[in-house]
């Protein structure tokens, strides 16, 4: 059995609980008051940044010249073609490049993009494309449920709900399940058991990103 298939029934409850947020309740139905919608965009960009990080360690480690090209190419159109991307959408919000590139990560934002730089840095390959998984297969999977539920009546919200239940998104989300499967394929059991330990970390922070957008959280000092 794939990796990714008795990981399965486990994501799901992650997924599951995201799609149960009442922020992304309410970004599905198009009533979600923008405030909080603003903070994630703001969040995401600093996310963006570290995430881009990723890619490149995993360049570095990649145990063929096939990946390596990969994550070179995912590095290059992060950084190049979807953080302009997410500066134009952030504009729609009111949310100027200063704005972004001022912003402070939250408590819940350090917390994983610090997770997630750590792992890619001391550990292995494998360990990278476990703690990368969660990010691309939880969006993929909200934005293709709440797809199958209706586009909401929100421009900002449809664009966001289409571009991650899409076909490009499903794609790279698809990439990132086989190689995970590649990777575990040959691993030991003990190597398993630590990419289920980074999944589950990374995906709870997933739920936790969601959270602290919801209530907009900041430093207490």
């Amino acid at each position: 059995m794939a990796f990714t298939d008795t990981i399965h029934d486990e994501a799901d409850e992650f997924w599951s609980a995201i799609l149960d947020h009442p922020m992304v309740v309410r970004l599905g139905e198009g009533s979600l008051d923008e405030e909080p919608f603003r903070y994630w965009v703001r969040q995401d960009y600093v996310y963006l940044v570290e995430y881009s990080r990723l890619f490149a360690l995993g360049a570095a480690k990649a145990p063929t010249l096939d990946s390596m090209g990969t994550f070179a190419s995912l590095l290059e159109s992060t950084v190049n073609e979807e953080m302009d991307l997410h500066r134009s959408y952030a504009a729609e919000f009111g949310i100027d490049t200063d704005e972004l590139e001022a912003t402070t990560p939250s408590p819940t934002t350090r917390a994983y993009t610090d997770f997630l730089v750590r792992t890619a840095t001391l550990g292995s390959f494998g360990d990278i494309v476990a703690a990368l998984l969660p990010c691309m297969w939880g969006f993929n999977e909200t934005g293709r449920r709440l797809a199958d539920a209706g586009v909401p009546d929100h421009d900002q919200y449809a664009a966001w709900v289409e571009m991650y239940a899409g076909d490009e998104f499903t794609e790279l989300t698809d990439w990132c399940k086989a190689l995970m499967d590649d990777v575990a394929a040959s691993a030991t059991e003990s190597d398993r058991e630590r990419y289920r330990d980074l999944f589950r970390t990374s995906a709870q922070y997933e739920y936790l990103f969601w959270d602290a957008a919801w209530r907009q959280e900041e430093w207490p000092l």
